[in-house]
């Protein structure tokens, strides 16, 4: 139903007649035995090579089709509004998927807490799906969708998502319309600015000039398909509403915080309980015993079971009012009354009584006991509270109610006149000026031309005195949503949103999707869950079973099923009752005509030629292979004929063919193909003749076995040999030319294979010192070690020591070089007090030099000699 302010009738831009889908009219197909054929024509039998290529070319135009259908189909069906996630169709299963891990990753912390229960997450997920549906969120400022690309500002109030750009223009605008309606302030406070949807006031300084997830901890989030849109994926960590301590626990998201998820140790309402362990969401629980405390009368307890307040007392007692002259049943909830009755207590000066309502506490001295004065209060008289003052008898001269003059009267009891001096005055609007009396107000005829605070009509009212009234007519300008009309007070800036709501249908009207006024001509429909109800445009009574859906339903992909013209079988192929058929493209007339899009029309598509597979043998019979059923009859199976030729050797090498009287395999015209005897290497020479070869009589030419000479050997005698002779014919009869592994030459003659491991061949061992020697075969010299015999042990020893008297002369040579050097040290010293360094000096070196010529001239003699008898004795030990 829709709201009373809305005027009768509609803006432009929207038809409230329920347009109908058209639907694609059935097309009439031909049926067996009907006077018209499938196609517009006969169809006949077709040649089988003339009907595969048929075949082909159908199955490449179908394929093609279905391409282009399918393409004009996604951009038919696709929407400017939705986002890039939600365009295809195809991935609504895996996108429910998505969503759904999604959410149960925004919500784990809180089900954790819980235990699995989500009841409290009911508001907070309907936000979180509403982001992840699309058309179902949008800016009301702009009436336009709400991308997850885009940056965007959240109310705390009503949690309505706006574009940042609009918001902040939003607020510019109605800060200035504010702003705008006195002259004093403009420009100079800082006034606030409403939410657009629900008039929640945001000071100046809260105008958002930043992008920031819902929680506010980061800025410009960046698009996280695995997140919620404009989230920043950490924990929320918000103050719950109503405080109790504890933040929330659910990843950033949209809309309110669900309720505290905590669990704590709290007492019953009226605190006689012990605590138990409760949801801090709701924590307060009674203990249904009664409350027992003193109400407010402080006469009677509350008896209502365990709870927070205790409500006012319902009873009724007696109660005095606040004189305490009466008494009557009142409330206990409102113990003090008035009896209305004036209080009549003499007072202290015992002359009067007082005169005030029913009171309480001490009633107020005598007014007349205190110092009086005159009505105009020029004289001042001390009297007894019996007396009256009199008139002094003066001027008034008390200020009028006009506050510019005084009472000209004598003094005297009670107010005053009003002023009836007549002065000059000036109207309100200040344009006239005029003689009346002081105490009338002057009131031009004149009317105000200035505008109003809508800046569009004038104020008109008689003797304006400048602070105009706010215009109050309405504003009538069309909505953004270019369907209703502006219903608020005439103003300035621009108009709130619409708050109408429409309901975007699907196909069936089963599912709707709720979104602002103005959105539903670019919303895309709603997903339904329901089947689709369009009846079948095909020869088929019923559609395949699938979702309702906007638009032309999809071809059909049933099996056609319709009997084929010239055999038994049905046509196997999907329905081509209805294809998309691209059109046939006009032919441009010159450079100057520019191409007009590929036109599709509906076309039925004749069926394709049987393709049963049947079961036909090839001419030959060699093969039985399945053939198309257009395509049938006996055929070539490429493979060669096989018939036994006259020869009784080969068979018909020709591709396999009928044989007939009249087509017979010819003659055999290859040469004698027969198996020769083991290693012979030669053909027979004769052409294919029945019975068996003569012996072949061709020289074989080999190597020997050592490949030095070649062999050459009858072909005959050498199929003809056994083992042994065959091994004798392939030796040259000379030694082997091979190297052993010992680098000695092989002893036998040419043999075939690898020549024997062990070397027969002698050689001459030694021992260590080389006097020992003995001869041995050279496979065993590996093995072999000639060790020294006593002999040569004792040359050893003997050489041994003449080393050692050698080493130890030497030593006894340097010992007394030595002692000589150490004796000429000495007499240096004793004689180094009585002769000169110089001196000294050249001594010491005609001494060295002379004993240096000494021993130079005994190593000259000696070193031969000693030479010489070395040799003698070493000559003599080795001998002995």
């Amino acid at each position: 139903m829709e709201p009373a302010w809305l005027p009768q009738g509609r803006g432009r831009g929207r038809n409230h007649s329920q347009v109908e889908r058209s639907r694609p009219q059935r097309m009439a197909a031909g049926r067996p035995g009907s006077g018209v054929e499938r196609g517009g024509s006969s169809t006949k039998m077709a040649v089988p090579s003339e009907g595969v290529a048929v075949h082909t070319k159908f199955e490449e135009i179908r394929k093609s089709d279905q391409a282009a259908a399918q393409r004009l189909m996604n951009s038919r069906l696709s929407s400017s509004s939705s986002d890039d996630d939600d365009d295809e169709d195809a991935e609504a299963d895996h996108k429910d998927a998505k969503r759904g891990q999604i959410l149960e990753s925004t919500f784990t912390t809180y089900t954790d807490q819980t235990g699995g229960d989500a009841t409290g997450l009911l508001r907070t997920g309907q936000y979180v799906s509403e982001l992840f549906q699309s058309g179902a969120l949008t800016c009301l400022i702009c009436i336009a969708s709400v991308k997850r690309t885009q940056a965007v500002w959240s109310c705390s109030s009503c949690f309505s998502l706006f574009h940042l750009p609009c918001i902040q223009k939003w607020a510019r605008d109605s800060a200035f319309l504010v702003s705008s309606v006195t002259d004093e302030d403009f420009g100079q406070k800082q006034h606030p600015w409403p939410c657009p949807k629900c008039r929640a006031e945001y000071p100046h300084s809260a105008t958002p000039t930043k992008y920031t997830c819902y929680c506010g901890k980061l800025q410009d989030p960046p698009p996280d398909p695995w997140l919620v849109p404009h989230s920043c994926g950490s924990v929320c960590q918000k103050e719950l509403k109503p405080s109790c301590g504890h933040a929330c626990l659910l990843l950033c998201h949209p809309g309110p915080c669900p309720p505290c998820p905590k669990m704590v140790s709290v007492s019953c309402l009226c605190g006689k309980a012990k605590p138990l362990p409760r949801r801090c969401s709701s924590k307060a629980w009674s203990c249904q015993k009664p409350c027992g405390r003193r109400l407010l009368c402080q006469q009677h307890t509350c008896s209502q079971p365990c709870h927070s307040e205790c409500p006012h007392c319902p009873r009724v007692s007696l109660q005095k009012c606040v004189c305490g002259l009466q008494e009557s049943q009142r409330p206990c909830a409102s113990p003090k009354w008035n009896c209305q009755n004036v209080c009549g207590v003499l007072l202290s000066c015992g002359n009067h009584t007082c005169e005030l309502v029913c009171h309480d506490g001490l009633c107020p001295p005598c007014p007349r006991s205190l110092s009086r004065s005159c009505p105009c209060g020029k004289t001042k008289w001390s009297l007894p509270c019996t007396e009256e003052v009199s008139l002094c008898g003066d001027t008034c001269d008390r200020l009028l109610t006009c506050g510019k003059h005084t009472c000209t009267m004598r003094c005297h009891r009670g107010n005053c006149d009003t002023c009836r001096q007549e002065v000059e005055k000036e109207c309100r609007c200040g344009k006239y000026r005029k003689l009346l009396a002081c105490h009338k107000e002057y009131v031009c005829e004149s009317k105000c031309s200035k505008s109003r605070s809508c800046q569009k009509h004038q104020c008109r009212r008689k003797c304006c005195p400048g602070n105009c009234a706010p215009c109050d007519q309405n504003c009538g300008r069309t909505l953004g949503c270019r369907n209703h009309k502006c219903p608020s007070v005439c103003h300035q800036g621009s108009c709130y949103p619409c708050p109408v709501t429409v309901d975007v249908k699907c196909a069936c009207g089963a599912t709707s999707l709720t979104v602002p006024c103005g959105r539903e001509r670019s919303t895309k429909p709603p997903r339904c869950k329901e089947l689709c109800r369009c009846p079948p445009s095909c020869h088929h009574t019923s559609r395949e079973r699938h979702r309702c859906h906007p638009g032309l339903c999809p071809p059909c992909t049933q099996p056609c099923l319709l009997p084929l013209v010239g055999c038994s079988h049905t046509c196997p192929q999907p329905c081509h009752d209805r294809v998309l058929v691209k059109s046939q493209q006009v032919q441009l007339t010159g450079p100057w005509q520019q191409p007009s899009e590929p036109a599709f029309v509906t076309k039925a598509l004749p069926c394709p030629p049987c393709q049963v597979p049947i079961p036909v043998s090839c001419f030959g019979e060699h093969e039985v292979s399945p053939l198309p059923c257009h395509h049938r009859g006996r055929f070539s199976c490429k493979r060669p004929c096989g018939q036994p030729l006259t020869c009784g050797n080969h068979t018909c090498s020709r591709e396999c063919h009928l044989v007939t009287n009249n087509d017979k395999c010819g003659e055999c015209e290859e040469s004698c193909s027969k198996s020769r005897p083991p290693l012979c290497p030669h053909t027979c020479p004769l052409p294919c003749h029945p019975g068996s070869c003569p012996p072949c009589s061709q020289m074989i030419r080999q190597r020997c076995y050592c490949k030095m000479s070649v062999l050459y050997v009858e072909c005959t005698k050498m199929t003809s040999a056994d083992g042994d002779m065959r091994l004798a014919m392939g030796s040259c009869g000379n030694q082997c030319p091979k190297e052993l592994s010992c680098n000695h030459r092989c002893k036998q003659v040419c043999h075939p294979g690898a020549c024997e491991v062990k070397c027969h061949q002698k050689v001459k061992l030694r021992c260590p010192c080389k006097r020992v020697k003995k001869e041995i075969l050279c496979a065993l010299s590996s093995e072999y070690v000639v060790e020294c015999d006593d002999t040569c042990k004792q040359q050893q020893k003997k050489v041994s020591q003449l080393k050692e008297v050698e080493q130890k002369a030497a030593e006894e040579e340097e010992q007394k070089k030595r002692q000589d050097e150490l004796e000429a040290f000495t007499k240096r010293q004793q004689r180094g007090g009585r002769r000169s360094k110089k001196r000294g000096r050249q001594e010491d070196t005609e001494n060295q030099s002379g004993s240096a010529r000494c021993w130079r001239g005994l190593a000259f003699v000696l070193v031969p000699l000693g030479g010489v008898l070395l040799s003698v004795a070493a000559y003599i030990l080795l001998n002995s």
